[in-house]
């Protein structure tokens, strides 16, 4: 598929999620015959709203599959799965952050800042619906920490609760990736031969992680139970 047919679609897509038409963005993006992980996110964000939460994680599988390093998809998949999954893509989220305390993705086209306090957070969460509060109080301590100590917002609440489940944080509905604006721009520019520019998807690569999938050794759904160590990190390998 030529890059000039994605980005259209990719475009159309995006002006669909502006205007709220879900299932017309929906449709769009099932019309790139190669997808890239973007554009499976985007697919993913659009069966959240609509509720189908078995289509979202399974755009989420193939998004992931396709970048193996893209934190905020494991972020996203973590808040969307349960219990020993969901803590798995945490920590696995918080891997390709590799020691950055925030990744902005705008660069990528998503009007989106990942902090690592935010999957922490989603650990917390994860460890509550497993009833492990000592271990959710734990995560919520180094979260706040990670903020900067200045307790507020979510954290705050979280701190303050009594062994309540907390609702795990995700990406806004309406951010999603979008095209690069001068790319959508030249859309309809013709070559002096008249005919339209046919550039291929894989020459467009990322630039953040490259335009192949990843190679993490385990970047699919765990299922171990990981235990929070503070300041040395999780202890629990990745199972597949």
């Amino acid at each position: 598929m030529l890059y000039t047919e994605l980005l259209r679609l990719w475009d159309e897509a995006v002006q669909a999620v502006d205007a709220k038409d879900w299932h017309g963005a929906l449709s769009k993006l099932e019309e790139i015959s190669e997808p890239t992980s973007r554009i499976l996110f985007n697919a993913a964000s659009a069966h959240l709203v609509l509720g189908q939460l078995a289509l979202a994680l399974k755009a989420l599988d193939l998004a992931i599959a396709k970048d193996a390093r893209l934190a905020v998809g494991f972020f996203q998949r973590a808040a969307v799965m349960m219990l020993e999954e969901a803590l798995s893509d945490c920590i696995w989220a918080q891997k390709h952050m590799r020691g950055n305390m925030v990744i902005d993705y705008r660069q990528l086209g998503l009007r989106f800042k990942l902090y690592s306090w935010q999957v922490l957070y989603n650990a917390a969460a994860v460890y509550c619906r497993m009833g492990l509060w000592e271990q959710a109080k734990e995560v919520l301590l180094t979260a706040s920490q990670e903020r900067g100590g200045s307790r507020g917002g979510n954290i705050e609440v979280a701190l303050d609760s009594r062994e309540e489940v907390l609702a795990p944080l995700l990406v806004p509905e309406d951010v999603v990736f979008r095209p690069r604006k001068q790319d959508v721009e030249q859309l309809q520019q013709r070559d002096f031969l008249g005919k339209s520019k046919g550039l291929s998807i894989h020459a467009h690569a990322d630039p953040l992680h490259g335009s192949g999938p990843g190679t993490a050794d385990c970047a699919g759904r765990g299922h171990s139970v990981f235990i929070w160590r503070g300041g040395q990190g999780w202890d629990g390998n990745c199972h597949l």
